[in-house]
């Protein structure tokens, strides 16, 4: 199981990546750098926080798991 620290961070680094797609993608869409950052900023604050969401929600799922054998002395 996950720490909730080790969630945020792994959010946080996906998101430095993707915040850069989006800045780079609407900065050549629209041609104007201020919408592009203002764009990959609010991209990044809404889906740090699904992601986060996500992330727990699949902590409680059984499903598809595999359990480690356990070893006897």
């Amino acid at each position: 199981m996950e720490t909730h620290l080790r969630s945020v961070v792994k959010g946080l680094s996906w998101r430095v990546i993707a915040v850069l797609v989006t800045t780079v993608v609407v900065w050549l869409i629209s041609g104007e750098v201020s919408m592009a950052l203002y764009a990959g900023f609010a991209d990044s604050l809404i889906k740090v926080g699904l992601f986060w969401g996500h992330e727990r929600m699949w902590q409680t799922v059984t499903w598809g798991r595999e359990i480690p054998p356990t070893s006897s002395p």
